[in-house]
């Protein structure tokens, strides 16, 4: 999971884990990309709106090298930009926080149906 908000981080990583997801977090794309095994992930959850790279970047960086990861974009904002920035990757499903375990759940669950 890559997420630029430690309370935010914190709290999902704790729910994946209750869940019993084996979940690795980073607190930038450019964190993820250098210190993650792409090839041990299941599927990649990640802000949308990161600092530096971007979660819709940084999910097309991982196609661009052969990387299909399923991937899960989750935000907090529904702005133009945002919008715009996510339409980006339309077959990536997205979450707009707050969001309920379950839906998250279900979102992982149709990203890794893929």
């Amino acid at each position: 999971m890559v997420e630029d908000d430690a309370g935010v981080r914190t709290a999902l990583e704790q729910l994946l884990r209750s869940a019993g997801f084996h979940a690795l977090t980073f607190e930038s794309a450019e964190a993820f990309l250098e210190g993650s095994d792409i090839n041990a992930i299941d599927c990649l959850i990640a802000d949308i709106n990161l600092p530096g790279i971007s979660g819709v970047e940084l999910v097309k960086r991982l196609g661009a090298i052969g990387q299909r990861l399923p991937a899960v974009l989750i935000t907090g904002r529904r702005d133009p930009a945002t919008m715009e920035l996510a339409r980006q990757v339309a077959d990536v499903p997205r979450l707009y926080k707050p969001f309920s375990d379950e839906a998250l759940f279900d979102v992982i669950g149709r990203a890794m149906q893929r």
